[in-house]
């Protein structure tokens, strides 16, 4: 009997033992997998960008200039890749002869390639102005954009410009302008 009842306490202890073993247990939830959101084209941005343009009024020979400026816009993606967006440009132009500003509001729309790549159309009408003289004009051009940060691109963009003005002689497109530029996006 007794070696019944020392069986039994056995049996109980290692019964109890066991079931506590496995309150120890704690059940884990697994880690999320996580993936990188990529860089966002959506929202406001400034930046500053720099140059060359020429420009040749009514068949003249062309002049360069040297350029510098900002841009300030806001994109928008209604549809995955479409991007749409509105800029406003200003630039101070120079040679060894005159001096000159140029501002402009642009529409612009592309596709985003990658999530760090987008290229893109841009046009839009402006005023510039040089030797106390102001004349309406407009742009039409295009440029690649890259995101070498969360927050921070690098633009390279070329537009032909012309001018309202009309009359015999006159180009459709007077001149053209290329810039490089850096860009922060919030």
């Amino acid at each position: 009997m007794f070696g019944r009842s020392v069986a039994a306490v056995f049996a109980v202890v290692l019964v109890g033992g066991a079931a506590q073993a496995a309150d120890l247990i704690i059940p884990s939830t697994p880690v999320p997998i996580y993936e990188a959101g990529g860089f966002s084209w959506e929202g406001l941005y400034v930046g500053v960008r720099g140059g060359l343009s020429t420009y040749g009024d009514n068949g003249a020979a062309q002049v360069g200039f040297g350029q510098v400026g900002g841009a300030v816009g806001v994109n928008f993606i209604p549809a995955d890749p479409l991007l749409l967006g509105l800029e406003v440009t200003g630039d101070y132009y120079w040679n060894n002869a005159t001096t000159g500003s140029a501002f402009y509001a642009n529409l612009k729309a592309g596709v985003v390639v990658t999530d760090q790549a987008l290229i893109y159309a841009i046009g839009g009408i402006g005023v510039d102005t040089s030797a106390g003289v102001s004349t309406t004009m407009y742009q039409v051009g295009g440029g690649v954009e890259f995101a070498v940060t969360d927050a921070v691109t690098i633009r390279g963009e070329a537009v032909a410009q012309g001018d309202f003005t009309g009359g015999a002689g006159d180009n459709l497109f007077e001149g053209a302008t290329g810039t490089v530029g850096v860009f922060y996006h919030f």
